[in-house]
């Protein structure tokens, strides 16, 4: 029943596309923050 309401419903699928918008938002920090950590490290190390 929630499957069929997240996936058929206009709210379902607005909730959906904020879900996957969050996780996506998420990975694409964590990799900025993790690349801009690696930068630091290697400037530090010079």
């Amino acid at each position: 029943m929630a499957w069929n309401l997240l996936f058929s419903s206009d709210i379902g699928l607005m909730s959906l596309a904020v879900i996957v918008g969050v996780l996506v938002i998420g990975y694409v920090m964590g990799k900025m923050f993790k690349d801009k950590m690696e930068e630091e490290t290697k400037q530090l190390r010079k």
